[in-house]
């Protein structure tokens, strides 16, 4: 059965797309059947993290399905082939359109979230997935809250600084009422002087849950600039050792 799993931020800059990005990658790497979804429609942009850069966009895109001209089936890439190395799983993409006209046309007219909704649950069992990943939007708006209330697991993403406190704070408070059976936070961009054990322990007393991990913000991995999935082309690094520990949570829940 697939694990429906949702990845949130109540505010952007969290860097939510690399973590998902790199979560989906070292599921295959652990042999699981993985598709990520980019619900972002606003911003989207994970799709870059698989490759799609320079003009070399994927050719169809959820706003098709979202327009009510293409089936989820015909918008969901393979992207396996494309992480630095082989893995034992594999990795689908759904995208979403970058162009401003898309865009625009969303943002205008909306989309039924219910018919997103029931069309991600079968294909999860149509493709035999174990997980399939939602990159949400950041903050807390209706499409957001009906996507979260499928979900099996909500992954939050904080910064460790007042305002993402305070968002956090809110929408873990959200995902309690709606339900959501786990719930996990993942502190990204802790400054390398702070150490990551002292920031998760204050987050975790804070809240009252678990702190899947702690990512440091690293140089490196600024530099690499979402020029691909880090915690696989560089393993050794902290960070990546924080992802695995991230993705050996999940597979626990």
């Amino acid at each position: 059965m697939t694990k429906i799993v949702a990845i949130h931020s109540f505010r952007g800059g969290t860097g939510k797309s690399n973590v998902t990005a790199n979560l989906a990658g070292q599921l295959a790497a652990a042999g699981k059947r993985v598709c990520v979804i980019d619900t972002d429609i606003q911003s989207p942009g994970i799709h870059v993290l698989f490759g799609f850069v320079d003009g070399d966009l994927p050719a169809h895109t959820l706003n098709e399905f979202l327009n009510e001209t293409a089936p989820i089936s015909e918008v969901t890439i393979d992207v396996t082939s494309r992480l630095p190395h082989a893995v034992p799983g594999s990795v689908e993409l759904v995208a979403s359109s970058i162009a401003p006209a898309d865009i625009s046309d969303i943002l205008r007219n909306g989309y039924d979230v219910e018919r997103l909704n029931d069309a991600l649950v079968r294909l999860g069992s149509s493709r035999n997935l174990d997980y399939l990943l939602i990159d949400t939007h950041p903050g807390l708006n209706e499409e957001t809250l009906l996507t979260t209330a499928i979900c099996d697991v909500l992954i939050v993403i904080m910064r460790p600084d007042n305002q993402d406190y305070q968002g956090t704070a809110v929408t873990l408070d959200v995902a309690a009422r709606l339900g959501v059976p786990e719930r996990l936070i993942v502190v990204n961009k802790v400054y390398e002087a702070i150490e990551p054990a002292v920031v998760a322990a204050r987050v975790e007393q804070a809240y009252g849950l678990p702190v899947a991990a702690a990512l440091p913000l690293a140089q490196t991995v600024a530099s690499n600039a979402s020029s691909g999935l880090f915690s696989l082309t560089a393993p050794e690094h902290n960070w990546s050792a924080g992802i695995r520990q991230l993705t050996e949570k999940l597979l626990k829940v």
